[in-house]
């Protein structure tokens, strides 16, 4: 069965209202919730709350539903073993409900904090070794790591997660991919292009699994997609327009990008057209759930739905009431 997740608008709502609209998730049916961790918003006129601690109050707050980040990048503002020490501690509060979604980073966030922003390859280069880091300390052994970038003496959690807590790995485009299903439990990636991009993400994973001895099928493809549940068309186009154009820049990931204003300047190429090809906006439940198969029929099976709206509870429970049961 597909579990359909709801993307935790860090970057758009204080942290207060995603408490609430989390637990609203949760009663209306959703399977997930996922949290960007950003340290800078895409908008001027949004917000940057720290996705750990609002993460924590979810746990409290929920029983069932996942929880996780979409995504984490555990090696430059963080040293990955406070990313391991962060979800052992989350994971301890939701038992056996926890995920960690991991990339090579944006400067959006990073650079600020560091100014510090160094190329591709080396920032694959890091989050591999501190993805070996994070699994090592997650065991609750003492962990002396000697990596190129990272390294630990006689380290310990002595809050240990109660499993292993499942790492899934970004990849934006096919390149990437094989690293993913190498160093990953799992691929991560964001919707809103031609399909057959996604079948050649996911070939490309999969091979790169298989060359280290798993198998595919076992492994989780997730998915996020933007969709907007409403008629009206032209305050859905807005509302991404407002807070999220700059996400929607193909370079940011490589590009010097570092602060909100930055941002807003870079999204101004971003118009209507784009919002309307890459976004399900519909009052149609059929057409919802129509746009999500399309994914789910070529192995996608845990999809997060992205609403930009200001309703945000009012989309979390028609959504739930209407689409999830299709979907399901």
């Amino acid at each position: 069965m597909v579990s359909i997740g709801w993307k935790c608008g860090i970057e758009q709502y204080p942290p207060a209202e995603l408490l609430d609209y989390a637990v609203t998730a949760e009663e209306a049916g959703f399977d997930i919730v996922e949290a960007s961790d950003h340290f800078h918003p895409w908008s001027e006129k949004g917000q940057a709350s720290f996705c750990w601690t609002l993460l924590g109050a979810v746990a409290a707050r929920t029983k069932r539903i996942l929880l996780g980040t979409g995504v984490t990048c555990p090696t430059l503002r963080y040293h990955p073993a406070i990313i391991a020490q962060a979800t052992a501690t989350l994971d301890n509060l939701a038992p056996g409900r926890v995920f960690l979604g991991v990339g090579t980073g944006e400067a959006l966030n990073e650079y600020p904090v560091m100014a510090y922003w160094p190329g591709y390859t080396e920032r694959r280069e890091r989050l591999q070794e501190a993805i070996e880091l994070m699994r090592e300390l997650w065991t609750g052994e003492t962990v002396s790591f000697d990596g190129e970038y990272y390294q630990t003496r006689k380290a310990k959690l002595y809050t240990p997660p109660t499993q292993q807590i499942p790492i899934y790995v970004s990849a934006m485009v096919p390149g990437s991919a094989e690293f993913a299903g190498k160093y990953g439990d799992g691929l991560f990636t964001v919707g809103g292009k031609p399909i057959e991009l996604y079948k050649e993400i996911i070939k490309n994973f999969e091979e790169g699994a298989r060359e280290v001895g798993k198998d595919p099928a076992e492994l989780p493809k997730i998915i996020e997609l933007n969709v907007q549940y409403t008629q009206d068309t032209d305050a859905a186009i807005q509302g991404q327009l407002q807070y999220w154009a700059g996400s929607y820049i193909p370079a940011l990931f490589n590009q010097k990008i570092y602060t909100p204003a930055m941002s807003e300047e870079n999204g101004q190429v971003v118009g209507a057209d784009t919002i309307k090809q890459t976004n399900c906006i519909s009052a149609d439940p059929e057409e919802h759930a129509k746009f999500v198969k399309q994914y789910t029929d070529i192995g996608f099976d845990h999809v997060i739905v992205h609403s930009a709206g200001p309703d945000q509870k009012a989309f979390v429970n028609e959504y739930g009431r209407d689409v999830i049961p299709r979907l399901h």
